[in-house]
């Protein structure tokens, strides 16, 4: 029975131990930050971020639809990277049909992205 366990630890520990020593440096790390960090608030940190409206406002104050059709964008081409990795390490087994699969894939997502910016979706105001 002493065996097994042996074993166990031994090709375990290491993992453990590193796990512990991450943790514990993590923890250590969130607490000396913690303690010597600055806490001076000033307008402008408080000023409005990027929104356009006061973060202190009431919460159900609306959005504006451009926000969303830039967020959506930011996944669409984000998504389109996802899939270019994979696609180029695998396109010596995947071949002529997996080429054109993506270049059709690739010209969806640019007639979108020119429809966009031709409607002026991506223009502030």
């Amino acid at each position: 029975m002493a065996e097994p366990l042996s074993s166990y630890l031994e090709n375990y520990l290491p993992i453990m131990i590193f796990f512990i020593l991450a943790i514990g440096l993590s923890i250590a790390l969130l607490i000396i930050n913690h303690l010597r960090s600055t806490r001076r608030p000033d307008p402008e940190k408080l000023s409005p971020y990027e929104c356009g409206f006061n973060a202190f406002e009431d919460a159900r104050h609306p959005f504006d639809v451009r926000f969303y059709l830039v967020a959506i964008l930011f996944i669409i081409f984000d998504l389109e990277i996802a899939f270019l990795f994979p696609w180029a390490i695998s396109l010596g087994k995947i071949g002529l049909f997996g080429f054109w699969s993506m270049v059709i894939f690739l010209t969806t997502l640019t007639v979108g992205f020119i429809y966009e910016w031709k409607k002026g979706a991506l223009e502030w105001e």
